[in-house]
């Protein structure tokens, strides 16, 4: 079995917890989504998309030597990843909110609490873990971004240009996880492993988390 494998095998659980979460179930299986929990999806996505590109460079910053063929692996991260966090401010305008409000606002607790799991895994843990969210952010992108993108426009009727951050990061993602599985594929330090596995686990969980807390964020403000 390649590392890999094991990192879809033993993260099933959490993977199920995350793609359990009402929200998804109603949006990709009955089609039902509401224009306000698309502009809060945005808004939570917004507010952990712009940390992506800060900790790809602490991560950089903290590899050793030795693990140089990753710190190049970031790189070319880095490089995909830069200004996607405006992508999301102008799907969020062209869905009639207000982008500078949410630019300058607070994300909920569910996205601080895993913002910030990130970068204490980043700075206290191993910076190799963080393949783990890439584990995670870039594989449910594959398996939800552009289905649910297409549900969510013919049930709300939105433009295409509401849609920039869904629709090119289902695809843009499936060409990372080619790479992303070779890369780890590559990786035999038993510690790094375990870590990416942990923190994977970790991130599934807490992503889930802020689907569920896009629902009850829209029903509070509907109150």
């Amino acid at each position: 079995m390649t590392f890999f494998e094991r990192l879809q095998n033993e993260t099933q659980a959490e993977r199920n917890y995350l793609l359990s979460a009402p929200i998804i179930q109603r949006c990709i299986g009955l089609g039902q989504f509401s224009l306000d929990e698309y502009r809060e999806f945005l808004t939570q996505a917004y507010h952990h998309v712009k940390h992506t590109v800060p900790l790809l460079m602490a991560v950089g910053s903290r590899l050793p030597s030795e693990k140089e063929h990753y710190r190049e692996a970031i790189a070319e991260y880095i490089e995909e990843e830069l200004g996607h966090q405006e992508w999301i401010l102008n799907d969020i305008a062209a869905c009639d909110a207000d982008k500078e409000a949410v630019r300058n606002g607070r994300p909920n607790a569910a996205t601080e609490l895993m913002v910030a799991y990130a970068y204490d895994t980043v700075m206290r843990n191993n910076p190799m873990a963080f393949f783990g969210m890439v584990f995670v952010l870039e594989g449910t992108s594959i398996n939800l971004a552009s289905q649910a993108a297409d549900i969510i426009q013919k049930h709300l009727g939105l433009p295409n240009k509401a849609f920039s951050y869904l629709r090119s990061h289902g695809s843009l993602d499936l060409e990372h996880m080619v790479f992303f599985e070779k890369l780890m594929n590559g990786l035999t330090e038993q510690k790094d492993q375990e870590d990416i596995v942990h923190a994977a686990k970790m991130f599934f969980t807490l992503y889930g988390n802020i689907f569920r807390s896009i629902e009850q964020q829209t029903i509070a403000q509907a109150a």
